[in-house]
């Protein structure tokens, strides 16, 4: 396999995750007794650009479907996440009823309703008809594409360049980066600006965050690879921000490399430095990766096996991509974990792929009154714990596997 972004073939394994559907493509009664599409789920990283990448096997339709079963609505933290995040920039580049902002992958309107409600105009791009209908519920205007140059030039065209085109989360989910990120350069106003976040490689080999590992990401990125990327694609980065948010990301700032009358602040060359000083261009950096992630497994086994032998139950709470990444890693079945709990109705009677264990209403938690509940989204451990304090009621004890496994008092 070549390297997606610079043509290198790639011959550095960072981990072998063995094999597992995708980690969205959530099972109903009907399709339950159809057989699932596995795919291997491996990451290698290229000693050229250190782009580390997922073997290619399924395909962006094929992972991003009409029934997409991700509403970044139903947190609460993202929420509020979103609501800061459009503070910043109307004050930071002045947005206003002459602005326009262009968000892609826009999901259900999480983000872009708060524009709308400072009667900014935007644009919502999403390829996923289920979220894409309901920001339209929203009053949020949605272009229901891939969003590629291709798109980038058509909306252009049409006059609707943007003075600020946000990317949250989406840089790691497409398989032609290049052709993504030129499609920035190509919809921005001379002078708008372009944010990107994604969660930072650096991060997730340190806190071993093997299972935001899965086949909708494409791509693992640090400050150094999405500054080599952008300038390949006309782009120039003169910001950046480390966030806490999916167990730390980074927002990126990109301007046109051939128009943007940005500076470039300081914090770009500090963390490029920390990331050099780290060894994240070598392939020593890499090393070690696999051993901890098996460690994260077989201690959830033990627990799981342990609890089963002691005559415990033990539900799980979140049918959150990256729980799907542990439990088919760990062979884990619903004999060991008989539900998952998930606020969002759209998950709520289907099935965990792979797993195919059932995903119920919270309700239902307060009747069967499980010993243990596991957080499968670790990043929102408190506002989980906070969520569900009733459980202590019963003597419940929370516990979470990732980046090690802890029981949580």
């Amino acid at each position: 396999m070549k390297c997606r972004h610079c043509g290198a073939e790639l011959q550095l394994p960072l981990i072998d995750l063995g094999s597992a559907p995708p980690s969205n493509a959530y099972l109903t009664k009907s399709t339950l007794h159809a057989p699932e599409k596995w795919f291997p789920l491996r990451v290698l990283v290229c000693t050229e650009c250190w782009l580390a990448q997922t073997e290619d096997y399924a395909g962006a339709e094929e992972l991003f479907d009409a029934d997409y079963a991700y509403f970044s609505s139903f947190s609460s933290t993202w929420l509020q996440h979103a609501r800061h995040y459009v503070e910043q920039m109307v004050g930071r580049f002045e947005l206003g009823e002459n602005s326009h902002v262009v968000e892609v992958a826009a999901n259900d309107g999480y983000l872009l309703q708060y524009f709308k409600a400072r009667s900014i105009p935007c644009l919502g791009i999403e390829p996923t008809a289920s979220t894409a209908a309901a920001a339209r519920d929203k009053g949020i205007e949605i272009v229901e594409d891939f969003f590629d140059v291709r798109l980038a030039v058509i909306l252009a065209a049409q006059g609707r360049q943007a003075d600020l085109i946000i990317a949250n989360n989406v840089l790691a989910h497409v398989p032609d980066i290049n052709g993504f990120v030129g499609g920035f350069a190509q919809l921005l106003k001379p002078h708008g600006v372009v944010t990107l976040e994604f969660p930072h490689l650096m991060q997730l080999v340190a806190g071993n965050q093997f299972d935001t590992i899965y086949h909708e990401h494409f791509s693992y990125l640090s400050l150094g690879t999405v500054t080599r990327i952008a300038l390949r694609n006309g782009l120039a980065v003169f910001d950046v921000e480390e966030l806490p948010t999916h167990g730390g990301s980074l927002r990126v700032y990109a301007q046109r490399s051939d128009t943007g009358q940005h500076d470039a602040e300081v914090s770009v060359a500090k963390l490029l430095r920390r990331e050099e000083e780290a060894g994240m261009a070598t392939a020593e950096y890499y090393a070690g990766f696999q051993a901890k992630a098996d460690k994260v497994k077989n201690d959830l086994i033990a627990f799981l096996l342990d609890a089963k032998f002691r005559g415990k139950t033990v539900a799980a709470y979140g049918a959150a991509a990256k729980g799907n990444t542990l439990l088919n890693y760990a062979g884990i079945r619903p004999d060991l974990i008989p539900f998952v709990v998930d606020r969002n109705p759209a998950k709520q009677g289907k099935f965990l792929p792979g797993s195919r264990i059932p995903i119920i209403h919270e309700v239902i938690l307060q009747d069967k009154t499980p010993d243990y509940v596991l957080i499968l989204p670790w990043n929102l451990t408190g506002e989980v714990m906070a969520q569900l304090n009733y459980i202590q009621a019963w003597g419940g004890i929370f516990v979470k596997a990732v980046p090690e496994f802890a029981i949580l008092r």
